[in-house]
């Protein structure tokens, strides 16, 4: 499992502290999302995070092929 949270960060020009001010999720967060060392999360967490990325938790939560 992964997610796509850098990439929409990047193409909307936000830092990972920008997020979390925006998000209200921890900038640690964050950071483990996006380079995998935090391999889940809750649904709240997503959910806070696909908003304030203007988008949805399914465009941000992808399963990666096996």
């Amino acid at each position: 499992m992964g997610y796509r949270i850098k990439e929409k960060r990047k193409a909307m020009k936000m830092t990972q502290t920008e997020l979390a001010v925006k998000s209200g999720v921890s900038r640690a967060t964050i950071s483990g999302l996006e380079n995998g060392t935090l391999r889940a999360t809750s649904s709240t967490t997503l959910l806070k995070l696909a908003r304030a990325l203007e988008t949805t938790v399914d465009q941000i939560f992808f399963q990666e092929a096996v």
